[in-house]
Protein backbone atom coordinates (compact mmCIF):
# COMPACT_ATOMS: atom_id res chain seq x y z
CA UNK A 1 0.00 0.00 0.00
CA UNK A 2 1.20 3.44 -0.51
CA UNK A 3 0.06 6.42 1.95
CA UNK A 4 0.12 9.67 0.95
CA UNK A 5 -0.58 12.19 4.41
CA UNK A 6 -0.74 15.86 4.14
CA UNK A 7 2.26 16.21 1.64
CA UNK A 8 3.50 19.44 0.60
CA UNK A 9 6.23 21.12 -0.96
CA UNK A 10 7.34 24.61 -1.54
CA UNK A 11 9.92 26.39 -3.54
CA UNK A 12 10.11 29.57 -1.96
CA UNK A 13 7.10 31.32 -1.64
CA UNK A 14 5.67 28.79 -4.47
CA UNK A 15 3.54 25.59 -3.45
CA UNK A 16 4.95 23.06 -6.01
CA UNK A 17 2.51 20.21 -3.64
CA UNK A 18 -0.14 22.14 -1.15
CA UNK A 19 -1.46 19.15 1.67
CA UNK A 20 -1.67 16.20 -0.92
CA UNK A 21 -3.34 12.69 0.52
CA UNK A 22 -4.33 9.83 -1.43
CA UNK A 23 -3.65 5.74 -0.85
CA UNK A 24 -3.17 3.54 -3.29
CA UNK A 25 -4.39 -0.20 -2.11
CA UNK A 26 -3.36 -3.90 -3.30
CA UNK A 27 -5.25 -5.26 -6.67
CA UNK A 28 -5.83 -1.75 -7.37
CA UNK A 29 -4.27 0.88 -10.24
CA UNK A 30 -4.83 4.31 -9.10
CA UNK A 31 -4.67 6.59 -12.14
CA UNK A 32 -2.65 10.12 -11.17
CA UNK A 33 -3.54 12.68 -13.32
CA UNK A 34 -2.90 16.39 -13.88
CA UNK A 35 -1.92 19.07 -16.50
CA UNK A 36 1.59 20.24 -16.59
CA UNK A 37 3.00 21.70 -13.36
CA UNK A 38 0.29 20.76 -11.59
CA UNK A 39 3.09 18.59 -8.70
CA UNK A 40 2.73 15.04 -10.03
CA UNK A 41 6.13 14.22 -10.62
CA UNK A 42 7.14 16.73 -7.33
CA UNK A 43 4.41 13.99 -5.67
CA UNK A 44 5.72 10.84 -7.10
CA UNK A 45 9.98 11.75 -6.34
CA UNK A 46 8.39 12.42 -2.12
CA UNK A 47 7.12 9.21 -2.44
CA UNK A 48 9.94 7.67 -3.53
CA UNK A 49 12.23 9.91 -1.29
CA UNK A 50 14.33 11.56 -3.86
CA UNK A 51 12.69 15.06 -2.94
CA UNK A 52 12.34 16.20 0.78
CA UNK A 53 8.77 17.00 1.66
CA UNK A 54 8.62 20.34 3.37
CA UNK A 55 5.74 18.93 4.99
CA UNK A 56 3.42 15.85 5.36
CA UNK A 57 4.87 12.24 4.80
CA UNK A 58 4.71 9.22 2.21
CA UNK A 59 5.34 5.93 2.79
CA UNK A 60 5.16 2.46 0.99
CA UNK A 61 3.65 -0.53 3.09
CA UNK A 62 3.97 2.00 6.55
CA UNK A 63 7.69 2.70 5.86
CA UNK A 64 9.20 5.93 3.80
CA UNK A 65 10.68 4.93 1.24
CA UNK A 66 14.49 5.76 2.24
CA UNK A 67 13.90 3.06 5.29
CA UNK A 68 13.32 0.10 2.92
CA UNK A 69 15.85 -2.70 2.95
CA UNK A 70 16.50 -3.50 -0.92
CA UNK A 71 13.73 -1.47 -2.05
CA UNK A 72 14.05 -2.72 -5.40
CA UNK A 73 12.46 -6.41 -4.47
CA UNK A 74 9.38 -4.39 -2.72
CA UNK A 75 9.13 -0.73 -4.99
CA UNK A 76 9.35 -0.92 -9.11
CA UNK A 77 10.08 2.72 -10.16
CA UNK A 78 10.17 4.42 -13.29
CA UNK A 79 9.90 8.03 -13.27
CA UNK A 80 12.33 8.75 -16.13
CA UNK A 81 12.93 6.30 -18.97
CA UNK A 82 16.31 8.15 -20.24
CA UNK A 83 18.04 7.47 -16.92
CA UNK A 84 19.57 4.54 -17.84
CA UNK A 85 23.82 4.50 -18.15
CA UNK A 86 23.90 5.42 -22.39
CA UNK A 87 27.17 3.41 -22.85
CA UNK A 88 25.66 0.20 -21.18
CA UNK A 89 23.65 -2.68 -22.87
CA UNK A 90 20.24 -3.33 -21.65
CA UNK A 91 21.60 -6.30 -20.41
CA UNK A 92 24.05 -4.91 -18.56
CA UNK A 93 21.78 -2.37 -16.86
CA UNK A 94 19.70 -5.13 -15.54
CA UNK A 95 22.79 -7.50 -14.59
CA UNK A 96 24.46 -5.03 -12.39
CA UNK A 97 20.53 -4.10 -10.97
CA UNK A 98 19.85 -7.48 -10.37
CA UNK A 99 23.92 -7.99 -9.04
CA UNK A 100 22.73 -4.76 -6.56
CA UNK A 101 19.14 -6.41 -5.48
CA UNK A 102 20.46 -9.84 -5.07
CA UNK A 103 18.33 -11.20 -7.88
CA UNK A 104 18.93 -14.45 -9.62
CA UNK A 105 20.61 -13.24 -12.98
CA UNK A 106 18.90 -15.71 -14.78
CA UNK A 107 15.78 -12.90 -14.28
CA UNK A 108 17.40 -10.88 -16.65
CA UNK A 109 16.39 -12.69 -19.74
CA UNK A 110 12.83 -12.86 -18.27
CA UNK A 111 12.55 -9.50 -17.75
CA UNK A 112 13.78 -8.40 -21.24
CA UNK A 113 11.06 -11.12 -22.39
CA UNK A 114 8.80 -10.10 -20.33
CA UNK A 115 9.11 -6.42 -22.25
CA UNK A 116 9.31 -7.24 -25.20
CA UNK A 117 13.20 -6.61 -25.68
CA UNK A 118 14.80 -9.39 -28.16
CA UNK A 119 18.12 -10.90 -27.83
CA UNK A 120 19.99 -8.52 -30.71
CA UNK A 121 17.89 -5.25 -28.62
CA UNK A 122 19.65 -6.53 -25.62
CA UNK A 123 23.00 -6.45 -26.73
CA UNK A 124 22.50 -2.77 -27.91
CA UNK A 125 23.78 0.03 -25.87
CA UNK A 126 21.08 2.36 -24.38
CA UNK A 127 22.24 5.30 -26.42
CA UNK A 128 20.93 3.66 -29.18
CA UNK A 129 17.79 2.80 -28.32
CA UNK A 130 14.37 4.55 -29.21
CA UNK A 131 12.04 6.40 -26.35
CA UNK A 132 9.67 3.58 -26.48
CA UNK A 133 12.42 0.75 -26.20
CA UNK A 134 13.73 3.15 -22.91
CA UNK A 135 10.55 2.86 -21.65
CA UNK A 136 10.55 -0.78 -21.69
CA UNK A 137 13.86 -1.45 -20.31
CA UNK A 138 12.74 0.94 -17.67
CA UNK A 139 9.59 -0.88 -16.95
CA UNK A 140 12.22 -4.34 -17.20
CA UNK A 141 14.19 -2.66 -14.14
CA UNK A 142 10.88 -2.10 -12.35
CA UNK A 143 9.55 -5.52 -12.31
CA UNK A 144 13.01 -7.17 -12.13
CA UNK A 145 13.07 -7.47 -7.88
CA UNK A 146 9.60 -9.27 -8.31
CA UNK A 147 7.85 -6.21 -6.29
CA UNK A 148 4.44 -6.01 -5.33
CA UNK A 149 4.23 -1.82 -6.05
CA UNK A 150 5.07 -0.10 -9.11
CA UNK A 151 5.18 3.66 -9.22
CA UNK A 152 5.27 4.56 -12.89
CA UNK A 153 5.96 8.63 -14.31
CA UNK A 154 4.57 8.44 -17.80
CA UNK A 155 5.70 4.99 -19.37
CA UNK A 156 3.53 4.74 -21.76
CA UNK A 157 5.46 8.04 -24.22
CA UNK A 158 7.22 6.84 -26.83
CA UNK A 159 5.29 3.58 -27.22
CA UNK A 160 3.30 2.80 -30.21
CA UNK A 161 -0.24 1.70 -30.21
CA UNK A 162 0.71 -1.67 -30.17
CA UNK A 163 3.02 -0.95 -27.01
CA UNK A 164 0.24 1.13 -25.56
CA UNK A 165 -1.77 -1.70 -25.30
CA UNK A 166 0.53 -4.29 -24.20
CA UNK A 167 1.72 -2.18 -21.33
CA UNK A 168 -2.04 -1.86 -20.64
CA UNK A 169 -2.59 -5.63 -20.38
CA UNK A 170 0.33 -5.83 -18.36
CA UNK A 171 -0.29 -3.37 -15.56
CA UNK A 172 -3.78 -4.82 -15.19
CA UNK A 173 -2.55 -8.13 -14.72
CA UNK A 174 -0.24 -7.02 -12.13
CA UNK A 175 -3.17 -5.22 -9.84
CA UNK A 176 -5.52 -8.39 -10.62
CA UNK A 177 -2.64 -10.53 -8.98
CA UNK A 178 -2.56 -8.23 -5.60
CA UNK A 179 0.03 -5.09 -6.57
CA UNK A 180 -0.43 -1.81 -6.09
CA UNK A 181 0.28 0.33 -9.56
CA UNK A 182 0.15 4.23 -9.04
CA UNK A 183 0.54 5.71 -12.72
CA UNK A 184 0.62 8.98 -13.98
CA UNK A 185 -0.23 9.78 -17.71
CA UNK A 186 -1.09 12.41 -19.96
CA UNK A 187 -2.98 9.42 -22.16
CA UNK A 188 -6.21 9.70 -20.48
CA UNK A 189 -7.61 7.47 -22.86
CA UNK A 190 -5.78 4.82 -21.23
CA UNK A 191 -5.64 5.54 -17.86
CA UNK A 192 -9.55 5.17 -18.18
CA UNK A 193 -9.24 1.80 -19.84
CA UNK A 194 -6.97 0.14 -17.03
CA UNK A 195 -7.46 2.44 -13.96
CA UNK A 196 -9.20 1.54 -10.90
CA UNK A 197 -9.43 4.67 -9.00
CA UNK A 198 -8.73 8.20 -10.20
CA UNK A 199 -6.86 11.31 -7.96
CA UNK A 200 -6.61 14.21 -9.89
CA UNK A 201 -4.63 16.75 -9.33
CA UNK A 202 -4.77 20.70 -10.16
CA UNK A 203 -2.09 23.65 -8.86
CA UNK A 204 -0.52 21.39 -6.53
CA UNK A 205 -4.14 20.47 -4.60
CA UNK A 206 -5.91 17.31 -5.33
CA UNK A 207 -8.93 18.12 -6.72
CA UNK A 208 -10.77 15.04 -7.32
CA UNK A 209 -10.54 11.43 -6.17
CA UNK A 210 -11.92 8.31 -5.47
CA UNK A 211 -13.46 4.70 -7.59
CA UNK A 212 -13.71 5.74 -11.15
CA UNK A 213 -16.87 4.57 -12.13
CA UNK A 214 -18.52 7.02 -8.97
CA UNK A 215 -16.14 10.12 -10.40
CA UNK A 216 -16.79 9.66 -14.41
CA UNK A 217 -20.77 9.19 -13.11
CA UNK A 218 -20.62 12.40 -11.37
CA UNK A 219 -18.93 14.67 -14.01
CA UNK A 220 -21.40 17.10 -14.87
CA UNK A 221 -23.31 17.92 -18.14
CA UNK A 222 -21.91 18.40 -21.49
CA UNK A 223 -23.99 21.07 -23.42
CA UNK A 224 -23.71 22.77 -26.83
CA UNK A 225 -25.44 25.26 -28.11
CA UNK A 226 -26.08 27.01 -31.42
CA UNK A 227 -24.62 30.10 -30.07
CA UNK A 228 -21.21 29.12 -28.22
CA UNK A 229 -20.88 32.72 -27.27
CA UNK A 230 -24.09 33.36 -25.80
CA UNK A 231 -24.12 30.02 -24.02
CA UNK A 232 -21.24 30.90 -22.46
CA UNK A 233 -22.59 34.07 -21.50
CA UNK A 234 -25.60 32.39 -19.96
CA UNK A 235 -23.70 29.94 -18.18
CA UNK A 236 -22.01 32.84 -16.51
CA UNK A 237 -25.48 34.96 -15.58
CA UNK A 238 -26.50 31.50 -13.78
CA UNK A 239 -23.57 31.48 -12.18
CA UNK A 240 -22.15 28.19 -13.73
CA UNK A 241 -18.79 27.64 -14.82
CA UNK A 242 -17.71 25.47 -16.82
CA UNK A 243 -15.07 23.82 -19.23
CA UNK A 244 -14.70 23.78 -23.16
CA UNK A 245 -14.63 20.38 -24.49
CA UNK A 246 -12.58 19.50 -28.03
CA UNK A 247 -15.77 19.01 -29.75
CA UNK A 248 -17.00 22.92 -29.30
CA UNK A 249 -18.85 21.82 -25.63
CA UNK A 250 -19.21 22.97 -22.66
CA UNK A 251 -18.65 20.67 -19.10
CA UNK A 252 -20.89 21.95 -16.27
CA UNK A 253 -21.03 21.29 -12.84
CA UNK A 254 -24.65 21.38 -12.45
CA UNK A 255 -27.18 18.69 -13.22
CA UNK A 256 -28.97 19.12 -16.76
CA UNK A 257 -31.80 20.65 -15.82
CA UNK A 258 -30.24 23.58 -13.93
CA UNK A 259 -28.63 24.15 -17.09
CA UNK A 260 -31.13 23.50 -19.78
CA UNK A 261 -33.17 26.12 -17.50
CA UNK A 262 -30.35 28.31 -17.91
CA UNK A 263 -30.22 27.82 -21.81
CA UNK A 264 -34.15 28.20 -21.97
CA UNK A 265 -33.83 31.19 -19.87
CA UNK A 266 -31.78 33.10 -22.44
CA UNK A 267 -33.84 31.75 -25.35
CA UNK A 268 -31.02 29.74 -26.89
CA UNK A 269 -31.50 26.75 -29.41
CA UNK A 270 -29.14 23.48 -27.71
CA UNK A 271 -28.11 21.03 -30.13
CA UNK A 272 -26.61 18.60 -27.22
CA UNK A 273 -27.52 18.39 -23.37
CA UNK A 274 -26.05 15.03 -21.68
CA UNK A 275 -24.35 13.58 -18.37
CA UNK A 276 -20.34 13.75 -19.09
CA UNK A 277 -19.96 10.69 -17.78
CA UNK A 278 -20.67 9.45 -20.99
CA UNK A 279 -18.23 11.41 -22.33
CA UNK A 280 -15.27 9.51 -20.37
CA UNK A 281 -12.37 11.14 -18.52
CA UNK A 282 -11.44 13.58 -20.97
CA UNK A 283 -14.31 15.63 -19.87
CA UNK A 284 -13.83 15.06 -16.46
CA UNK A 285 -10.16 15.99 -16.72
CA UNK A 286 -11.43 19.22 -18.28
CA UNK A 287 -13.94 20.34 -15.58
CA UNK A 288 -11.85 19.70 -13.08
CA UNK A 289 -8.81 21.19 -14.16
CA UNK A 290 -10.40 23.97 -16.10
CA UNK A 291 -7.78 27.34 -15.93
CA UNK A 292 -5.22 25.40 -14.37
CA UNK A 293 -2.40 25.25 -17.55
CA UNK A 294 -3.20 28.35 -17.96
CA UNK A 295 -2.10 29.39 -14.32
CA UNK A 296 1.13 27.40 -14.30
CA UNK A 297 2.11 28.74 -17.33
CA UNK A 298 1.95 32.20 -15.98
CA UNK A 299 3.77 31.42 -13.14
Amino acid sequence: MITVENLSKRYGPHPAVDDVSFTCTPGTVTGFLGPNGAGKSTTMRMICGLTPPTSGSATVDGVPYRRLGNPGRRVGVLLDASAQHAGRTGREVLTLAALTMGVDTRRVDESLERVGLNRAAAKRRVKAYSLGMRQRLGLAYALLGDPGILILDEPANGLDPEGIFWMRGLLRDFADRGGTVLLSSHLLREVEAVADRLVVIGGGRVVAQGDKAELLASSGTVVRALDAGALGVALRRAGLSGAATTDGGVVVQADAETVGRAAADAGLVLLELRPAGSSGLENLFLTLTAGESAKEAAR
